[in-house]
């Protein structure tokens, strides 16, 4: 399997740079190694045989939960506490000067 990623100082420096990490160098050492266990983990999944393995988008089957609708009457007055209310409109103040 060919190696994609070589992951070295270089690249290293860079990636620090873009995300703005200010990284001594056992930090930096510490981080390439630490890249290099990563990318070796997913070279092992590239390497599993998946060809008759049905794609599974969701782990668990999903159900849609549906209540039955219920008509319930409601008491509540969303104007009821207002100041300024008329005809069923709450009535603000004047936006326009003249």
């Amino acid at each position: 399997m060919p190696d994609y990623w070589k992951i070295d100082r270089k690249l290293i420096d860079r990636l620090c740079d873009v995300s703005k990490l200010n990284l001594n160098e056992n930090e930096r050492n510490e981080f390439m190694n630490e890249i290099g266990d990563i990318l070796n983990a997913f070279k092992v999944i590239d390497e599993l045989d998946i060809k008759e393995v049905e794609p599974a988008y969701h782990p668990n089957k999903l159900e849609n939960v549906w209540r039955e609708d219920e008509v319930k009457s409601c008491d509540w007055n969303p104007l009821g506490n207002t100041i300024g209310t008329e005809k069923n409109y709450i009535k603000g103040p004047m936006l326009m000067i003249e």
